[in-house]
């Protein structure tokens, strides 16, 4: 019997490859006849990056940049297996995880240390790139990613633009006469997890704001720089991003990355099953084992459980969703995408222990939820 394991992170527990690790140790132990494969996925938020690369046999490079508060930090982008296509996380150099809830300012977080990592990536020679623009501390519509990388952003009376989401009200001018030429010779493939527009009720700064530190008056400020940075955008380049598709993901950089990169967007999910060669492994396997951290009704927005379950449905393959906690309301609308649901919150464990022991929780489970299947697969 041939399992794959296929995991996204349990956020705040354990990391995509952890889990996948916990998984095949559980399922391992019931018999050393069966293969386990480890595919840990993620849908373009963070640790798609470490995902890709370990799932791939490729390799992490390191390099001094700025996090989102202009501090020296050394950060990760990944080279996958076939050593052509550069993975490059928004999270990795301007993420939210890289500051302390005080210190969360979308005014003043900029995204110049992904225009860093790229530059860097440039240099070593890559010119195929995979950008994962989830878990960001920026709203700065990625003008810092664009400065690092040549732009220059100025204000009315043809001053330089401070960084920083707050700063993009004073936009009068972009000059990309020195943007990096390589860009062009590029390939960017976008993955993303939200659809998010630039502006408006559903924008960056409205949805994503306050996560990132924004009050309800400072959103309404960002919302209007944005609005200003979009229609400095348009003037240049024709290109409308205040209510294209996925422009407000990452703080605005997913407007940048479709104006100035010529990128391809494409759900976060998709791209990383295609990078890892996921549908080659689906005619051999039989059954796929994934999970989250909570199931509910935005895994079905596009999450990764939700990605591996649509493409084991084209070979009829069976998934069986083991998650840190199932919301019971959302039971109904998951149930169609897989052949099992589990939760490991339950009546004998709660959810401060399912946190706590999350390894060992995660594979007591795996391994009785696999076990029953085998057996009642051979009692069919």
């Amino acid at each position: 019997m041939k399992i794959i394991v296929a995991p996204d992170s349990f956020k705040g527990s354990l990391s995509a490859t952890t889990a996948a690790q916990a998984m095949a140790e559980a399922i391992q132990e019931l018999g050393r006849e069966i293969e386990v494969v480890l595919l840990p996925a993620a849908d373009g938020g963070e640790g798609t990056m470490t995902a890709m690369v370990e799932a791939t046999g490729g390799k992490l490079i390191t390099h001094d940049v700025e996090d989102p508060l202009g501090r020296r930090i050394t950060a990760r982008y990944g080279i996958l297996g076939d050593d052509q296509i550069c993975v490059i996380e928004i999270a990795e150099a301007s993420g939210l995880t890289l500051l302390k809830i005080e210190q969360r300012n979308p005014f003043k977080t900029s995204s110049f240390g992904t225009g860093e990592l790229i530059c860097h990536a440039l240099d070593a020679g890559f010119r195929s790139f995979i950008i994962g623009l989830g878990g960001s501390a920026t709203n700065d519509g990625g003008a810092g990613m664009l400065e690092a990388l040549g732009m220059t952003f100025l204000d009315r009376s043809g001053q330089r633009l401070r960084r920083g989401g707050g700063a993009l009200g004073e936009l009068a001018e972009i000059d990309r006469s020195h943007f990096d030429p390589r860009i062009a010779e590029s390939t960017f493939l976008i993955a993303c997890d939200v659809e998010n527009v630039l502006i408006g009720e559903q924008g960056a700064s409205a949805v994503f704001g306050p996560q990132k530190g924004a009050s309800p008056e400072a959103v309404e400020q960002l919302d209007s720089n944005l609005q200003n940075f979009g229609d400095v955008v348009e003037r240049l380049t024709g290109t409308a991003l205040h209510h294209k598709k996925g422009a407000g993901a990452a703080g605005g950089a997913g407007g940048a990355m479709q104006a100035f990169f010529a990128g391809n967007m494409q759900r976060g999910v998709d791209v990383v099953l295609e990078a890892i060669a996921f549908q080659n492994h689906l005619e051999t396997v039989d059954l796929i084992v994934t999970g989250e951290g909570k199931s509910d009704s935005q895994t079905l927005s596009g999450k990764t459980p939700l990605g591996i379950a649509e493409a084991a449905k084209r070979t009829g393959t069976p998934v069986i969703l083991i998650s840190g906690m199932v919301e019971p309301e959302s039971t109904e609308l998951l149930e169609p995408y897989f052949t099992e649901i589990h939760s490991i919150v339950s009546d004998t464990v709660s959810a401060e222990r399912a946190v706590a022991d999350a390894y060992n929780q995660l594979k007591i489970k795996t391994k009785t939820v696999v076990k029953n299947y085998i057996e009642n697969q051979k009692g069919c």
